[in-house]
């Protein structure tokens, strides 16, 4: 992997602040994101914390975000 990418998947998450969103359920199957540099995010399934975090660009979390907010995912 090369470029931008590369550089938001060698960020160092070891000392990440994990948050989850305030409506997720008491069953806790969710997803949690910590804030990476110039907007990006570091998205992982809290059940499994161990497994290795996604990692978008801002520009792809706010489409993301923008997809879910319409309804389209």
């Amino acid at each position: 992997m090369n470029g931008p990418k590369a550089e938001l998947y060698a960020h160092d998450l070891s000392a990440a602040a994990w948050r989850k969103s305030s409506a997720s359920g008491a069953e806790n199957n969710c997803v949690e994101i910590a804030d990476l540099p110039n907007g990006a995010v570091a998205v992982r399934d809290s059940k499994n914390p161990g497994r290795e975090p996604l990692r978008f660009d801002a520009a792809e979390w706010a489409a993301f975000r923008e997809g879910v907010i319409a309804g389209e995912l």
